[in-house]
């Protein structure tokens, strides 16, 4: 890798990898000569042909090299360089191998990644699901990268759920692109394309020609999300990734919110009337699962909740000591802070022991100000009507 005026490119511009092995022969190589009529006992030959000197001329943050298995794309990548690796040591919490940041910024690194569950950081590495253990990596790899250094990933996303792998990739290119870093992966998967945004794409099978791609332009692909309403038990599912704590209110309204059948998040809200406002709902507690944050997914979920409740003529509120959600609130249009919002709650002395588990750091507290959203009343009903009935969301 080579840099001139502030833009990347590459030595190796163009050319072909010739791959040549002898052959050992035996009675198996024997075999396949006389069974397929193979001539050349002596040796195996492939080529690889790339050519990516276009990159030179343009400004770039993302490339894929991608192609099926077998196709060349890993051979082409080490021509670029060596590919980065990462190691965790499993007695530290995961968030303490990220030691040449500030806790500051490691949090952000994690949390850009997608990996913004707090229970997860806590965790030693070889404790996480596959998928966390995916973005753990892939967080400790770029955040690693030296100042002008050209990330490369290997085999992305080869061994997580192909929706995982979805909301890994947008998270990822949202991250890239903000620190205006260099990234190049190679993947035998086309379908985190959409998601991803390259800048340019190269494709062994198709002659190793470098070609700039326009999805950065776009959106990212809309997510049809189903939503019911389940029972309190649902919760287990979810309450080891909340933030805070595995309690709530077993008479909670819980929602369950599941993408392509696959549980992606949980919201459970309280009836909260108070003096004057008979009518006042709070969202006690939302958990989005780790393998799916990174997608925006959490404020949409409660702006529909906020326009389900009210529109049957609720108050919807929400309180939280989570920075990212609180600040992301603080900038939404559909909430507004109240007269709480950043400020510590205080306990009287003659209530300390009352309240000894009630949080008094400053907190986030919002209301929905949004419109209400109809056709949905079906989700408040008493739960035993609401038995194994569910609701599609279209476009999140």
């Amino acid at each position: 890798m080579a840099i001139q005026n502030g833009v990347y490119y590459f030595k190796i511009n163009m050319g072909k990898i010739k791959l040549e092995s002898e052959i050992i022969n035996d009675e198996y190589t024997k075999y396949i000569y006389d069974s397929f009529d193979i001539q050349n006992s002596e040796k195996t030959i492939s080529e690889i042909s790339y050519s990516l000197g276009e990159a030179k001329n343009f400004k770039w943050n993302i490339g894929v090299i991608y192609g099926s298995s077998g196709s060349g794309k890993t051979t082409i990548l080490k021509k670029m360089g060596s590919l980065s690796t990462c190691s965790f040591d499993n007695k530290k919490p995961l968030i303490s191998n990220f030691d040449w940041l500030t806790p500051k910024e490691a949090t952000f690194l994690l949390t850009s990644m997608g990996l913004s569950s707090v229970p997860t950081w806590l965790r030693p590495f070889h404790l996480l699901s596959n998928g966390e253990q995916y973005r753990a990596e892939l967080a400790y790899k770029v955040g690693k990268a030296k100042d002008n250094e050209v990330i490369l990933i290997d085999e992305y996303t080869s061994v997580v759920d192909r929706d995982v792998a979805k909301a890994m990739s947008f998270a990822l290119q949202k991250y890239i692109r903000k620190t205006d870093k260099k990234i190049i992966l190679a993947s035998c998967h086309y379908d985190i394309m959409e998601w991803l945004m390259p800048c340019w794409t190269c494709s062994p099978q198709k002659g190793g020609v470098l070609e700039r791609c326009d999805y950065r332009w776009q959106s990212r692909p809309k997510i049809k999300l189903q939503v019911s309403r389940v029972e309190f038990d649902t919760w287990n599912i979810f309450k080891k990734h909340h933030y805070l704590t595995e309690s709530v209110n077993k008479g909670a309204k819980f929602l369950l919110f599941e993408w392509n059948t696959k549980p992606v998040s949980i919201v459970a809200i309280l009836n909260t009337p108070r003096k004057g406002m008979p009518n006042g709902m709070a969202i006690s507690r939302i958990v989005v699962l780790p393998d799916f944050q990174g997608l925006g997914l959490g404020s949409k979920i409660c702006n529909f909740i906020g326009g389900i409740f009210i529109n049957e003529g609720n108050k919807m509120y929400i309180k939280t000591v989570n920075p990212a959600l609180g600040e992301c609130f603080n900038k939404a249009e559909n909430w507004r802070g109240t007269s709480m919002n950043g400020k510590k709650r205080t306990i009287k002395s003659a209530d300390i022991k009352k309240y000894k588990n009630r949080v008094t750091r400053s907190s986030y507290c919002h209301e929905f100000i949004g419109e209400g959203i109809k056709g949905y009343e079906e989700l408040l009903k008493p739960i035993k009507e609401m038995r194994d009935k569910q609701i599609s969301i279209e476009n999140l």
